[in-house]
């Protein structure tokens, strides 16, 4: 059995001797090799470059990001729990993968279109690796359009420039007026027919990198990134001072990046962190009215750019419905996880009593996030958030050899078969990890593993493992029937 593991990208993250081994378990379980690279390479792969589509309402945003993700329909995942936050989507294009943020369905009335319209790119522009900006070619660039591209010329990011409602050849002269907006060739597309989306897909492909920009953590010696996030009031900003406070704190308001608007780098238990603080994307005075809205992409944005999550809850509170979508955001992010109690010493025994009953009833997907009582005012138990961070951090990092994993299988499956449904019963043949960060399994079964096996298996892997603090995507493939020798 091959349990040394060494950089070998082309598999996911198996080893050479350890992939070879896997290849030639799949084929004699009757598994095509394509299929088992493919399902390797879909689930191995690390954090997607990432493409904002923005514009002034009803240029076509959103029928475009549905021609981008419609080309196969697989890629759309439309998990539960996070309804009309999400706005992120996988696409695919020539072999590459990449996730597209829609702003179409932003459009917040409350501020004044012109107000909103920018709040929003603002936010869009923030998180992505390069942006397609979308003008009706019909109607031309309105006062709008051109608020948003001195937004672009200021983020600095790759931009291509759609022109839509480019029907046939006869509107070819509408897109041509664009060029005045200084973006460079305007690509003439019409969303609604798909006529010339291929070749603008061609030009996004070109100006998004490979992989996002910030490769998190891999930088040798480089701090960790931990976003603090919360409903709104729930005490951030003060346990952030209050982390600060104690200990050396800098600022580094680099100028220019508007990736980073306030990272803050933090001493704590003889080590350095990056706080990304989500406050800290710029609140705009006016953006009150959409303030909720807001705050929930301030938070995606921060999620996105961290390793780990620190969830902070008001314990004096009932557990709300924004508790539970933010950590569904975190946990769909595949970020590293913490829940933090705040306000712990303002509790009497009855609240705790029922705060127990909310989590063990609320919260019951999250058990394996560790957990941390404090007090953001009196600082109390502060000392334990970084055992939990550390410990969350090593889970979201942990690989198992291939081999040690299908032994477990074996014994797991035997010990508890799936039910039998309709006569027959499915088995898990074998399985790989073919990622980290988080732990992503694929596992090749002879029939479809219902949900509440999954959710077994995972728990097994997780008593067996470790995996503490972290999401486990586990993906299944199902063999082919082929008449092949069982």
């Amino acid at each position: 059995m091959n349990d040394q593991i060494h950089s070998g990208d082309e598999h996911g993250e198996l080893g050479d001797a350890e992939y070879a081994e896997f290849m030639e378990l799949a084929a004699q379980e009757g598994f095509d090799a394509e299929e088992v690279e493919g399902a390797i390479g879909e689930a191995g792969h690390g954090p997607l470059p990432v493409l904002a589509v923005v514009g002034r309402p009803n240029v076509g945003k959103s029928t475009l990001v549905n021609r981008i993700i419609g080309r196969r329909e697989a890629v759309v995942e439309d998990r539960p729990g996070v309804t009309r936050d999400r706005v992120t989507y996988e696409a695919e294009w020539a072999g590459r993968r990449f996730k597209v943020v829609d702003t179409g369905g932003w459009e917040q009335d409350v501020l004044g279109i012109d107000a909103s319209v920018a709040a929003q790119a603002e936010y869009a522009i923030e998180a992505a690796d390069a942006v397609v900006f979308v003008v009706d070619a019909t109607v031309g660039a309105t006062d709008t359009d051109e608020a948003v591209v001195k937004l672009l010329r200021r983020a600095g990011k790759p931009v291509v420039l759609c022109a839509n409602k480019v029907d046939g050849p006869s509107s070819e002269a509408d897109a041509a007026m664009l060029w005045s907006l200084g973006l460079g060739e305007p690509m003439p597309v019409s969303a609604l027919h798909g006529r010339g989306t291929g070749d603008m897909l061609d030009e996004v492909l070109k100006a998004l990198p490979e992989a996002p920009a910030q490769t998190f953590g891999n930088v040798v010696g480089g701090p960790r990134r931990i976003a603090l996030i919360g409903r709104p009031n729930v005490g951030k900003s003060s346990l952030l001072n209050k982390v600060a406070g104690e200990e050396r704190v800098v600022v580094n308001e680099l100028a220019g990046t508007t990736r980073d608007p306030v990272d803050e780098l933090i001493e704590l238990g003889g080590t350095t962190w990056k706080f990304v603080d989500t406050a800290g994307i710029r609140k705009r005075v006016h953006l009150q009215e959409g303030a909720d809205y807001y705050a929930s992409l301030r938070t995606a944005a921060a999620v996105e750019k961290a390793e780990l999550a620190v969830i902070l809850i008001d314990a004096s509170e009932t557990i709300s419905v924004q508790d539970q979508r933010i950590i569904t955001m975190a946990v769909e992010a595949g970020r590293a996880m913490v829940i933090a109690y705040n306000k712990w010493d303002t509790l009497d025994e009855e609240r705790r009593y029922y705060l127990e009953r909310e989590i063990e009833t609320e919260l019951q997907q999250v058990a394996w996030a560790p957990r941390v009582n404090v007090s953001a005012m009196t600082g109390r138990h502060m000392e334990k958030l970084v055992p939990a961070i550390e410990t969350a951090l090593a889970g979201w990092e942990t690989r198992v050899p291939t081999g040690r994993l299908n032994a477990f299988l074996g014994e797991l499956v035997a010990a508890h078969p799936h039910p039998i449904r309709g006569g027959k019963q499915p088995r898990i043949l074998f399985g790989t990890q073919a990622g980290t960060r988080p732990p992503r399994f694929v596992l090749f079964a002879s029939g479809f593993l219902e949900a509440g096996y999954r959710r077994f298996v995972e728990r097994r892997l997780r008593e067996e493992f470790g995996f503490e603090g972290t999401p486990i995507h586990l993906s299944v493939r199902v063999r082919e029937k082929r008449g092949r020798k069982k």
